[in-house]
């Protein structure tokens, strides 16, 4: 009988102690050791002026630094004269020191996407294969659209307003009769396609930032232009679209062009910086995924002709500045990248009549730091199948579908301009499951295709200059 006393001792002993261990558990997630308790204050006490994604917030120039300690600072004292409220009393310090460590990691992360030390070769290990970089074209401002001809040359448009064609040889002709456009801000000559039948009719087309001046006032829209070349000239122009309204700004051109399987065009415009009238509307022409015929002509499936209201060339709408869009002729998806501003570029796969948000629901903040909605989902809107923070500024984009690159092969390969790499994405059941930054350092990556030789080609800017990658 004198054991139970001490068996009884025994049990309150593991008991107390189960429960000071469980209250000391308890106690430190209240104290905000979790990143979830950090993101929650963040939420209440910030995200207001700075946006809900912390990691898209991070993405600026610190004025008092990026220490731990400077940014304890900021937070716990505020900087009244600008519109930071102290913090002192309402958020306890070692949350505040959280959430300073916290932000450090994201701004890491950001410093991490910067290339670390400049390009001492043209020869790259990647993690799956080592490649080399043969140069086929120069002397450049930015090359924008590529193609690749049957015989071998190359069609190169520059951003500045020439059209080019380079030989195997590495000669560059200029190719007359262009459309004459506006190559200042964002617009210039930009993408450009063979038609699928090119061998049979020779029609090339071009997306370009065409420009009236009524009053004197420079207006601007995205046109689509087809013709065929002819002793160096292009000629039997036909313009087969032109974006609705005009505007005075000088961005967002969208213009990337491309082929479906089934021979119709589709092509992006951009919603021009104008991201309260456009995107959301379909009685316009701005921040959308058109498709056309080959000839102008609007398909009669098209989601929107019957609307009454409607843009009939209309395939998709709520698009930002889309400047990437390929067809994966083994499964039919359309890809398509489009800018965010800080942070929040988007990787979508295109479907019919959707809403692609924009700027209604985003992953992102503006570039003066201010958040531009709190809805990263909302229904009836589609969701991105994976977003960049930070802002790695994608640009042209392609899939390798060339045995040349056996370890690459279904990847997509998109063009980061503010990073200056090229981005390969893996997918497996159409999902991002990896990404790999290339040639890192190169320059400001404006374009990726795929040549009729299986080759890949990348289009760097500003010097601007032409790649072929080939695998050693």
């Amino acid at each position: 009988m004198k054991q139970i006393p001490a068996l009884i001792k025994v049990v309150v002993v593991i008991l107390t102690s189960v429960f000071c261990y469980s209250f000391a558990i308890s106690k430190r997630n209240d104290d905000g050791s979790s990143e979830k308790r950090i993101r929650k204050i963040y939420a209440q006490n910030c995200s207001g002026c700075h946006g809900e994604i912390m990691e898209a917030f991070v993405d600026r120039n610190w004025k008092y630094g990026t220490a731990p300690d400077s940014i304890f600072k900021s937070i716990k004292k505020g900087s009244p004269d600008f519109g930071m409220p102290s913090f002192n009393n309402s958020i306890k310090d070692r949350d505040i020191r959280k959430m300073a460590e916290m932000f450090v990691h994201f701004i890491e992360d950001v410093n991490s996407y910067k290339p670390k030390n400049k390009l001492q070769s043209n020869v790259f290990e990647t993690q799956e294969m080592k490649v080399q970089l043969d140069t086929i074209a120069t002397g450049m401002l930015s090359p924008w659209g590529f193609a690749q001809l049957p015989g071998g040359d190359y069609l190169i448009t520059d951003r500045s307003g020439e059209l080019y064609r380079v030989d195997q040889h590495r000669n560059k002709t200029l190719i007359k009769g262009t459309p004459k456009v506006l190559a200042e801000g964002q617009g210039g000559l930009l993408d450009l396609k063979l038609h699928p039948a090119y061998e049979d009719n020779g029609w090339v087309y071009l997306s370009y930032s065409k420009f009236k001046k009524p009053d004197s006032i420079v207006l601007t829209t995205t046109a689509i232009v087809r013709g065929k070349i002819k002793d160096n000239e292009f000629t039997e122009v036909q313009e087969i679209f032109e974006a609705l309204p005009y505007t005075r700004t000088k961005h967002h051109f969208g213009s990337k062009l491309m082929f479906d399987d089934k021979g119709y065009l589709y092509f992006s415009v951009g919603e021009r910086g104008n991201e309260k009238q456009f995107p959301q509307s379909t009685e316009n022409d701005n921040g959308k995924i058109h498709r056309i015929f080959d000839d102008g002509r609007i398909p009669p499936d098209n989601p929107f002709i019957n609307d009454g209201k409607s843009k009939a060339t209309i395939w998709s709408y709520g698009h930002r500045n889309p400047q990437g869009l390929i067809f994966e002729k083994s499964t039919g998806i359309i890809w398509e990248t489009e800018h965010g501003p800080r942070g929040g570029d988007e990787l979508n796969i295109i479907r019919k009549g959707a809403n692609y948000g924009w700027p209604l629901i985003c992953n992102c903040i503006n570039y003066n730091g201010k958040p531009i909605t709190n809805l990263t989902q909302k229904e009836g809107m589609e969701q991105a199948e994976t977003y960049w923070i930070p802002s790695i500024a994608p640009c042209g984009m392609t899939m390798i579908t060339s045995d040349r690159y056996p370890a690459w092969k279904g990847n997509i390969m998109v063009g980061s301009l503010r990073y200056m790499y090229l981005d390969r994405i893996v997918l497996k059941n159409n999902k991002v499951v990896k990404q790999e930054k290339l040639f890192s350092g190169l320059g400001r990556m404006r374009n990726a295709e795929m040549g009729r030789d299986g080759y890949l080609y990348i289009a760097v800017e500003k010097p601007g200059m032409v790649f072929r990658v080939k695998p050693i």
